[in-house]
């Protein structure tokens, strides 16, 4: 008597062959259209400046045409509202959220230099610097929302020298909210004119920072591994 071998059950599958993948959402399109276009749109004020900035040009850059663009941002105005929220978020992800984990100020100031130069090191990173400079002395919309990410950022800062001054870890000194100033002026200073020089741009970066906070002595500094 013979004994057959129960049937394999066949899985479906594609008439390509493989299996089926989830098709985008009108969502999903509309969110990878808009990243492209502030990307591209971050690269042009970088190196042009707002001013300078022609729609037609960014859109082309991100691959779609300008009806796409005016279909996400209603002018350029917003488009660089957008930018600078856009840049924003992105240096918080991946500079905030590294200073965050020290909990030691020094240790967190010289995280954040650091971390502030790998970023430059994109092409999207100076956009910052290039409304800050385009916009100062004016009163626009652009200008006043760059202040305020600036303000924030020189206010946690000053948090941290503060800190750092009550545990005796930085030395006594100008108000701390000047040292503040002083630390991201040179910071900003170091990384442009070490642009395109990693890993020399983080190190040095590290230390002129430290020298605007009054320190002495640094630790070893070996490069990040995220050297972009």
């Amino acid at each position: 008597m013979s004994v057959r071998s129960p049937s394999k059950q066949v899985e479906p599958r594609s008439h390509s062959g493989a299996a089926d993948t989830p098709r985008p959402t009108q969502a999903d399109r509309s969110a990878r259209t808009r990243s492209a276009l502030l990307e591209s749109a971050a690269r042009g004020i970088s190196r042009y400046g707002y001013g300078n900035l022609v729609l037609e040009e960014v859109a082309r850059d991100a691959g779609y045409t300008r009806g796409a663009l005016y279909h996400q941002f209603k002018d350029k105005e917003d488009l660089a509202l957008s930018v600078v929220a856009w840049v924003d978020e992105t240096w918080r992800q991946e500079v905030g959220r590294v200073v965050e984990e020290e909990r030691d100020p020094v240790a967190a100031l010289i995280s954040l230099a650091r971390g502030h130069a790998v970023f430059c090191r994109r092409d999207i990173a100076r956009v910052m610097i290039a409304l800050r400079l385009e916009f100062s002395g004016r009163d626009h919309p652009v200008g006043r929302e760059v202040k305020s990410v600036a303000a924030t950022l020189i206010k946690r800062c000053t948090r941290m020298i503060e800190a750092g001054r009550r545990t005796g870890s930085i030395p006594p000194g100008p108000p701390a909210r000047a040292v503040a100033l002083a630390f991201f002026g040179a910071l900003e200073g170091a990384v442009i004119e070490l642009a395109g020089q990693a890993p020399h741009d983080e190190l040095l970066a590290a230390s002129v920072a430290a020298g605007a906070l009054g320190l002495t002595t640094l630790p070893d500094l070996e490069p990040a591994a995220d050297a972009r």
